[in-house]
């Protein structure tokens, strides 16, 4: 066949394709009113996850498994604003990682609502104003993230999926480096990039913000002032990118939670969060952990937060695979509530497989 004849047989297939996702969404419109009688959610994590292992698992290439989820994901997202418009809200302003992750996790057809800071985000979602929020929960450079993890202490909020996401730091300002003399960003970035700013700054102050597309929006109206944070923060407040990927390690990932007033039933592959606090004596953790260890719960995590309402008392955060109906998980969580003060689960959520 000819170049013109292959692209002709591209467009009967596209034809094809576009009279199929339309019959597709005629369905999902059914869905939709079927859930607005009875209530249902229109964000399933179980029932997106069933999704997409289905279509890897009847991919036969040659593309790859990856830009199938990816298309199935926008086709997903469109589906969300035909059942009912969705509201993810996040930690902004626009161009923040967060946006990032949420747009990538969620796609380009639902309506997404930039925060000024993370107890904002669990308070939206809590009192319904946002369906879902995405918040950052750990790095693998810099370790949890606090405010995340203070957020969960007092909210009835639940996690219904998590995302990894790889994060790139950029230097980003409008003069030239020897004339920056304040750098802005989050605590957590400068902690992920704390070799490289010691190297290439003795004199530079590091300005801790809530986002990195705040210090973005700062950076762009001071003289003499820089940003740390994403190439798309750069674009869209008009900065010139002066070092690009300046974190420490190459392999910098952040872990996000979107949280809901519902979290995900069970999928078979599924992680579960907790929070609990114990009284402060000798071997009170190591009573929960050997708990754990009997009913064969693998720990994915554990994080330490000091109480506020008792000196010298700390809360513990922690998820591990399986879902919370499990018959072993409810064991142990049975067990583990008698060396407790508290214990709180924060929901069940499917696994993350891969980056985005």
């Amino acid at each position: 066949m000819t170049l013109e004849q292959h692209r002709n047989r591209i467009d009967e297939i596209d034809d094809q394709l576009v009279k199929l996702l339309n019959e597709r969404a005629q369905v999902v419109v059914e869905i939709g009113k079927l859930k607005n009688k009875t209530g249902g959610q229109i964000y399933a994590p179980d029932r997106e996850k069933q999704v997409f292992d289905k279509i890897v698992a009847a991919n036969d290439g040659p593309l790859p498994d990856r830009t199938m989820v990816a298309i199935w994901r926008e086709l997903m997202s469109g589906s969300f604003a035909l059942e009912r418009p969705l509201r993810i809200g996040y930690l902004g302003p626009e161009g923040s990682f967060s946006h990032n992750a949420s747009m990538l996790k969620f796609g380009q057809s639902v309506e997404y609502e930039p925060l000024t800071d993370i107890r904002s985000i669990f308070d939206e979602v809590s009192k319904g104003h946002c369906d879902l929020g995405l918040v950052p929960i750990e790095n693998t450079t810099g370790g949890g993230v606090i405010e995340t993890l203070d957020a969960f202490t007092d909210s009835d909020v639940k996690i219904c999926a998590e995302v990894f996401m790889s994060i790139h730091h950029n230097l980003m300002a409008n003069c030239p480096l020897e004339q920056v003399e304040n750098i802005y960003s989050k605590p957590e970035v400068f902690a992920q990039c704390r070799n490289w700013l010691t190297a290439t700054f003795k004199e530079a102050n590091t300005v801790p913000v809530a986002s990195t597309a705040k210090a973005a929006q700062i950076a762009a109206k001071e003289p003499n002032a820089a940003a740390i944070g994403s190439a798309i923060a750069a674009e869209l407040y008009g900065l010139k990118i002066i070092c690009e990927n300046i974190e420490d390690i190459t392999n910098n990932i952040t872990r996000f939670f979107a949280i809901a007033k519902e979290d995900s039933k069970p999928t078979g592959e599924d992680k579960t969060a907790i929070l609990f606090s114990t009284s402060h004596k000798a071997g009170a953790l190591a009573d929960v952990l050997e708990v754990f260890k009997k009913y064969d719960i693998n720990l994915t995590n554990i994080e330490s937060r000091p109480s506020k309402k008792r000196e010298w008392e700390y809360y513990f955060f922690m998820d591990f695979l399986g879902h919370h109906t499990d018959e072993n998980i409810q064991k142990g969580l049975d067990k583990a509530r008698k060396h407790c003060l508290q214990l709180s689960i924060l929901g069940s959520f499917p696994k993350a497989k891969e980056l985005l």
